[in-house]
């Protein structure tokens, strides 16, 4: 049963979203402050944190933050963005701290599980299948575990978000084919997504950062400019 972490600071929200968590299959915990959703981080198995922008103690984009920096496993959990926020450079900033989606307040409940199933099922923990899981995807440095869900390079381990891992290996399992941010999107969001194209651009960056030795001079992931992007490397 995967573990949903749910922070806000309006109790009534966390009894709503923990309510459907429940009805779903899920097991929710609910923090709200920053603080106790560190805590609980720490002592749980979490598969999946709705995160809250505005908390007591510090913001949502700050937890984000701290969440990202911290050791394997915790570093990679997916993480949904509530927020009555909906300007696109605030959705853009979260994304950049390493956020996989957003919904935005007030929002549909079904429509909050849908992006909840959507997620987990891209990060493997609802147990879908992937007709490309059962291989390794090898470049110079860079080999993913399609197997094990595992990205190393130089043979050291490399955490990415659920939507980073989903690109890179969209990238590498065609590497002469250049995507365009649609297809990008399709492959990597749910159908009732309707982000930006910057938000691709988001997740190459934040991908690069992690994965080339000068992100700034990417030989795994190219911008190939006015189509989209392609990987740059023979792949094994």
């Amino acid at each position: 049963m995967p573990t949903i972490l749910v922070v806000d600071d309006e109790e009534k929200i966390l009894d709503i979203v923990k309510s459907y968590l429940e009805k779903s299959g899920y097991e929710a915990l609910c923090a709200g402050t920053g603080k106790e959703a560190m805590a609980l981080l720490k002592s749980h198995a979490v598969s999946l944190i709705l995160l809250d922008l505005m908390l007591p103690d510090f913001t949502g984009e700050e937890l984000c933050r701290k969440v990202r920096s911290m050791p394997p496993p915790i570093a990679g959990v997916p993480i949904i963005m509530m927020t009555a926020k909906v300007d696109e450079a605030s959705v853009i900033r979260g994304l950049n701290l390493g956020a996989d989606d957003y919904v935005t307040k007030p929002f549909s409940p079904r429509q909050l599980m849908a992006r909840v199933a959507a997620i987990l099922r891209r990060s493997g923990v609802s147990g879908g299948t992937d007709p490309q899981k059962n291989c390794v995807l090898s470049a110079r440095y860079l080999t993913v575990d399609q197997e094990n869900r595992r990205v190393s390079r130089n043979g050291e381990d490399i955490t990415l978000t659920p939507n980073e891992y989903k690109i890179l290996s969209l990238l590498m399992s065609s590497p002469r084919k250049i995507f365009t941010r649609e297809e990008i999107i399709s492959a990597v969001k749910s159908d009732e997504y309707d982000g930006f194209d910057r938000a691709v651009d988001s997740h190459i960056k934040n991908l690069r950062q992690k994965i080339e030795e000068d992100s700034k001079s990417p030989r795994y992931v190219l911008t190939v400019y006015g189509m989209g992007y392609r990987f740059g490397e023979e792949v094994r």
